[in-house]
C-alpha cells in the first residue's frame, strides 16, 4: 500500500584465482566486494564482501568437491521485509567413490549459518548429511536410493530434525533429456515434541529443444524455516527457456512458483523474469533484464508485487 521506487548503481569489483586447470584436482578462490549506491535514499549506500572457495577432485573413481562461502548481505525476499542485514556462511564436502563397476555411493556434509543483524529475524544453523546408492541401469543413467539427515537450530523458532528417504535417477534419460529426480517420503521431528511429514521431492531437468535452445525444469517439495522463525512445507516448481540465437547473443525467459505451507496458513510467490545478454568479446558482456514478483498471503502486510528492472555492464580480465 505504500510501495515506493529508487534508482540504485551496483559496482562489483573483484580478484579470482584459478588453479589446477587440466588436472584431477582443481577449483579458484573468490572476492567480491559489492558497492551499492541509492539515486534517493543514500542511507541505504552499502558495501558488502562475498568470499567463495570451490574444489573439485575426479580421478575417474572418486570424486571429492569442497564448497566454502561467506557473504554479507543486505536484501531482502520473498519472506526478509526489507532491506535486512545478515552474514550467510556454508562450507559443504561431498564425496562419491566407486563401489563395484556398476555402483557407487555418494556421501557427504554441509553446515548452514544465517545470522541476522536486525532484531525480529531468526539466526538459522542447519547440518546436512547425505549418503546416496547409485546402480548403473545402462551406461548413462543411474537408479539412486538415498538417505539424508537434517539437524536445524532455530534462535525464534522450533529446533528439529529432518529425515528423507529418496528413490530416483540421473543421467541421460533421452539424447535430448539430462537431469536427475529422486522422490520420497520426509519426516521432521520436532525437539519440543510432535513430528510433521511430507512428499519429499528434488529434480532437475534439462531439455534441449534445438542446437540453440534449451529449456530447464526444477522442482523441490522439502521442509524449511521460514526468517521469522516459523516452520514451513515448501514446494518450487520452476522454468527456464534460454537460446543462444548467435554467437553474441542469447536471450532468457524464466517461470517459478512457489508454495509456502505454514501449518496456519499457505502464501503463494511468483517470479518471473525475462533478459538478454550480449557478449562484447571473451572479457566482457552486457546485461538486461526484467523481473516481476508478485507474493500473496493472508498475513496482512504480508503480500507484495515487484518490478526491477536492471542493466550491467561484466568486465572479467
Amino acid at each position: 500500500s505504500n510501495g515506493t521506487d529508487d534508482v540504485i548503481i551496483d559496482i562489483n569489483p573483484g580478484a579470482e584465482f584459478v588453479f589446477g586447470q587440466n588436472s584431477a584436482t582443481q577449483g579458484y578462490f573468490k572476492f567480491v566486494e559489492s558497492i551499492a549506491r541509492y539515486s534517493d535514499n543514500d542511507n541505504l549506500d552499502t558495501e558488502l564482501a562475498a568470499m567463495n572457495f570451490v574444489s573439485r577432485y575426479d580421478d575417474g573413481k572418486s570424486k571429492l568437491n569442497a564448497d566454502i562461502n561467506w557473504a554479507q548481505l543486505n536484501q531482502n525476499t520473498f519472506d526478509v521485509r526489507g532491506l535486512t542485514r545478515r552474514d550467510v556462511f556454508g562450507a559443504k564436502v561431498m564425496g562419491e567413490v566407486s563401489v563395484t563397476e556398476k555402483s557407487a555411493i555418494g556421501f557427504g556434509g554441509a553446515y548452514n549459518n544465517t545470522d541476522y543483524k536486525r532484531t525480529g529475524y531468526s539466526d538459522l544453523k542447519t547440518f546436512t548429511i547425505p549418503v546416496t546408492y547409485y546402480y548403473e541401469l545402462s551406461p548413462k543413467l543411474d537408479l539412486s536410493l538415498g538417505f539424508r539427515y537434517r539437524d536445524t537450530d532455530s534462535q525464534l523458532g522450533m529446533d528439529s530434525k529432518d529425515y528423507a528417504y529418496r528413490v530416483g535417477f540421473r543421467g541421460e534419460f533421452t539424447p535430448k533429456v539430462i537431469g536427475s529426480l529422486a522422490v520420497g517420503f520426509g519426516s521432521r521431528e520436532f525437539d519440543n515434541g510432535g513430528d510433521e511429514s511430507i512428499l519429499d521431492m528434488e529434480g532437475a531437468i534439462n531439455f534441449l529443444v534445438s542446437e540453440k535452445t534449451t529449456f530447464q525444469v526444477n522442482v523441490s517439495n522439502d521442509f524449511g524455516n521460514s526468517a521469522q522463525g516459523q516452520q514451513q512445507k515448501s514446494f518450487v516448481l520452476g522454468g527456464q527457456v534460454i537460446n543462444k540465437a548467435t554467437d553474441q547473443w542469447a536471450v532468457r525467459a524464466g517461470l517459478s512458483y512457489r508454495k509456502l505451507d505454514y501449518y496456519t496458513r499457505t502464501d503463494d510467490y511468483v517470479e518471473m523474469m525475462l533478459g538478454a545478454d550480449y557478449t562484447v568479446s571473451a572479457n566482457v558482456t552486457i546485461q538486461g533484464t526484467y523481473a516481476y514478483r508478485n507474493y500473496e498471503s493472508d498475513l496482512a502486510g504480508a503480500g507484495f508485487k515487484n518490478n526491477v528492472f536492471s542493466l550491467a555492464a561484466n568486465f572479467r580480465y
